[in-house]
């Protein structure tokens, strides 16, 4: 059974910055694409990140460029996401999702999630 499991968030002031942690259970995490999603609340669930299998590609959201950088390490079947500058915008549940692939898309992210998270709150107080 395929268990994701994240870490990391809490309450932080604007321009602070958190540290988010994913870690997979039961996955043949070589072959996934690993991707962060947020989801503001009242609002949809959106890709904020995501990094090749062998870390060779990172793609983000506009909203989080030159802010938030994406990391994996295969040999702990881990992804990371360190978030800096945060902005209360960046409020929301942060997702952590094993991919098949991630593109760039007119929309955003365009992720095919295989694997959910249960989702780790993320608050940033103005």
């Amino acid at each position: 059974q395929v268990q994701v499991v994240e870490s990391g968030g809490g309450l932080m002031q604007a321009g602070g910055s958190l540290n988010l942690s994913c870690t997979t259970f039961g996955l043949d995490y070589d072959n996934y694409a690993m991707a962060w999603f947020s989801q503001a609340p009242g609002k949809e669930r959106e890709g904020v990140s995501c990094i090749a299998w062998n870390g060779d590609e990172k793609i983000y959201a506009d909203s989080v460029k030159g802010r938030f950088t994406i990391s994996r390490d295969n040999a702990k079947n881990t992804m990371y996401l360190q978030m800096s500058s945060l902005k209360p915008e960046d409020t929301g549940m942060y997702y952590c999702a094993a991919a098949s692939t991630c593109t760039v898309t007119m929309d955003g992210l365009g992720v095919w999630v295989e694997f959910w998270g249960q989702g780790t709150q993320v608050t940033v107080s103005s």
